[in-house]
């Protein structure tokens, strides 16, 4: 921990060019898109199996709190991809590094004239939205009391990794984090680069129709057509969104459920393998190390899991009908 605060504090005092912020921001904005993804698998996987809670996600995204949140979330999403593009371009052409602060100043560039007009269409349904009567938000508090959840498994996680690292150093004497072979680090780097060119389009689509086009606020809003399909939310419930959207068929295939796990496997193993290249630059305490990215695959396993496991099962007439019986909760 101490080589990341001092990274920190150095890179603050130390006034570098493009490269060097290029560098911050791309791993600040990964990390961000990271913790939201871990929360969006979770909580879209409610759909299929606990349709009251996904409702109450929905109304906790609504919430002001994570409207903000929503636009920090689409800057991080744009900026990285695109950074991560160029830095995959210099690495295919290495003779290209000469160019590589020019490149840098393009992404920014072109990060900015991207969430211009993306930021506008977003406030208009942020305006839309706030402005209608009767929205059931939900408060600051409930928000607190969901998310405290969210940690408290988090520390249960990271307890449960420390304590087998600590017996697994005892047992093999081991002085050494996690320590891949070559050929599985050429492997990943490659993975990364790589997947990181075919999530482009897949999250680009994924943020334009569900953020853009619609957002969250269209979600549960009863009559609305569900994007990407011929559907319509009779019931004005997310759950029915969901549903309806996982099983629209073309040529007998679920397109938006294989769209949704190709989305799912290569971004939870390209953002979870990001996470692991951090922390083996800061953790360099072999139980820490170990702790820690054993937490981390155990995580990228499960999300692959949770997320795999709603799609196949789908929303189903119970979840329609759970929802549908909800009443709306005060803010």
């Amino acid at each position: 921990m101490t080589t990341l605060v001092t990274t920190v504090k150095e890179s603050l005092r130390y006034r570098g060019k493009v490269g060097q912020w290029s560098w911050m921001l791309h791993r600040t904005a990964g990390l961000g898109t990271l913790l939201f993804l871990i929360l969006h698998v979770i909580d879209t996987s409610w759909a299929a199996f606990y349709p009251e809670e996904y409702e109450n996600a929905i109304r906790q995204y609504q919430s002001p709190l994570f409207t903000i949140g929503e636009f920090g979330l689409i800057a991080c999403v744009v900026y990285h991809a695109f950074n991560g593009f160029r830095v995959g371009i210099l690495d295919y052409k290495p003779e290209w590094w000469k160019h590589q602060q020019r490149a840098a100043i393009y992404v920014f560039v072109a990060t900015i004239v991207v969430l211009i007009p993306t930021f506008g269409l977003m406030v208009n349904h942020v305006i839309d939205f706030y402005t209608e009567e009767g929205q059931d938000i939900a408060s600051l508090q409930e928000i607190i009391e969901v998310q405290v959840q969210f940690v408290l498994g988090l520390v249960v996680i990271l307890v449960a990794a420390l304590v087998l690292s600590a017996l697994y150093g005892l047992i093999t004497r081991s002085k050494t984090g996690l320590d891949l072979p070559g050929w599985a680090e050429k492997n990943l780097w490659l993975f990364m680069r790589l997947s990181g060119i075919l999530i482009l389009p897949l999250v680009f689509g994924h943020l334009a129709m569900m953020h853009v086009i619609q957002g969250v606020f269209d979600i549960n809003g009863g009559g609305i057509d569900v994007i990407g399909t011929s559907a319509v939310n009779d019931s004005g419930k997310a759950v029915e969104f969901v549903g309806e959207r996982w099983d629209m068929l073309v040529a007998g295939v679920a397109i938006w459920r294989v769209y949704d796990a190709l989305l799912l496997v290569l971004v939870v193993v390209h953002g979870m393998n990001g996470l692991r290249n951090v922390i083996n630059d800061y953790a360099h305490a072999p139980l820490i190390n170990r702790a820690l990215n054993w937490a981390t695959i155990f995580g990228m396993v499960a999300l692959v899991v949770l997320g795999a496991a709603a799609l196949l099962a789908g929303v189903d007439e119970t979840a329609y009908q759970i929802a549908k019986d909800l009443t709306p909760t005060a803010p």
